[in-house]
């Protein structure tokens, strides 16, 4: 399902297409995340007019809020949205570790007090597989465990194996009911241990996934552990399969994941930064709410082509944000979705052209320092 065009001779950076059940997309790529069945600030119109080539939906998130069975109802996710593109979602594996305090994790499964009313929900690998395929996303992932950084082996290694004994559930699940538009992927944990890692791969690659989704890493690991697994994975992993590294979106780190061979990226800065009145542009993050905007009657990017860097000023932007304006939020979500969008399509175009190497290294002594922030 994907198909190689171009392999980087500098690195391990590659070209492709992966075709999805509603559409091929081009790798590298971007997934924006719609947690709640939403890409915050934008709606669908917008995300046609951006261009994204598909969104993370949360499946956890949805079964709580508005329920399986609403969606199913309306005709799957695709239909309850009102958007064409490819939709993955995700298992829940995550809150295991961003709910820390509100779950029970046993080989069984997970139990997870609701953050909405407080309700006691137990969730077994073939509940989160079910609950995935009667929302119909073009791939489900199964439930896996995500473990804190820093972690002991012995720990890594039961999250590892764990995660590996719910993914054959889940698989045997998938494979005993009709899905005929949604996909399987596998997930790869260990930590930071590098035989953790290879064995996890391998458990996983057994199960015959359509996919590989990286986990639990971008989790508080130092950069050189977290680069390691990525490059551990793409030296081991099957070149025919989809390489997607969840939850991981900072600029910086994309490139230097594409040069280690990942295909795929999800995350949710693009809108969450921009609620905070922050936008992504060549020369690193611009806070817009900072007095320094407040004439600034630029752009907020000057390179960038968006309706909102075609239209608006840093001053105007930073007015909205001030005076809490619903229009402000929704503006730099736009401006920011369309950022990440283009960068990664100018990834894919340095691939073409064999300049992959230096725009990375051009895009990286223009973005400004490890967190890439404007003065």
């Amino acid at each position: 399902m994907w198909k190689l065009l171009k392999n980087d001779s500098d690195s391990c950076a590659r070209r492709g297409i992966f075709r999805f059940p509603h559409g091929e997309v081009h790798t590298p790529a971007f997934f924006p995340v719609a947690t709640q069945a939403a890409l915050k600030g934008l709606s669908p119109r917008d995300a046609e007019m951006i261009g994204i080539q598909g969104l993370l939906v949360n499946a956890y998130h949805v079964f709580l809020r508005p329920g399986t069975k609403i969606i199913r109802n309306a005709g799957g996710l695709h239909r309850f949205m009102g958007v064409p593109v490819p939709i993955i979602t995700d298992s829940g594996g995550y809150q295991i570790f961003s709910l820390e305090r509100l779950r029970e994790v046993s080989d069984a499964g997970v139990r997870f007090q609701s953050h909405l009313d407080g309700s006691s929900v137990f969730l077994t690998p073939e509940e989160v597989m079910r609950i995935q395929l009667d929302l119909a996303p073009d791939v489900a992932l199964p439930l896996d465990e995500c473990v804190k950084y820093p972690c002991g082996k012995s720990e890594a290694s039961a999250a590892a194996q764990r995660t590996f004994a719910w993914a054959r559930r889940s698989k045997e699940y998938y494979d005993g009911h009709s899905h005929p538009a949604t996909l399987f992927f596998g997930i790869i944990q260990g930590s930071v241990y590098p035989d953790l890692r290879r064995r996890s791969l391998e458990q996983i690659c057994s199960l015959r996934p359509d996919g590989l989704c990286l986990g639990g890493l971008s989790v508080g690991e130092p950069n050189d552990l977290r680069y390691n697994m990525v490059s551990l994975i793409e030296k081991h992993a099957d070149p025919a399969l989809l390489r997607y590294f969840m939850g991981y979106g900072k600029p910086l780190d994309i490139l230097e994941a594409v040069r280690r061979g990942v295909d795929l990226f999800d995350c949710v800065l693009p809108t969450r930064v921009a609620r905070t009145g922050t936008v992504y542009t060549d020369a690193g993050k611009l806070v817009v709410r900072n007095a320094s905007c407040r004439e600034d009657f630029r752009p907020l990017d000057p390179e960038c082509g968006c309706e909102v860097c075609q239209n608006f000023s840093r001053a105007y932007l930073r007015h909205l944000v001030q005076a809490g304006e619903i229009l402000g939020v929704q503006l730099l979500s736009y401006h920011n979705v369309y950022w990440y969008i283009r960068f990664l399509a100018r990834i894919r175009e340095a691939l073409d052209a064999d300049g992959f190497e230096e725009f990375r290294r051009t895009f990286a002594s223009r973005y400004g320092g490890p967190e890439g922030s404007q003065q």
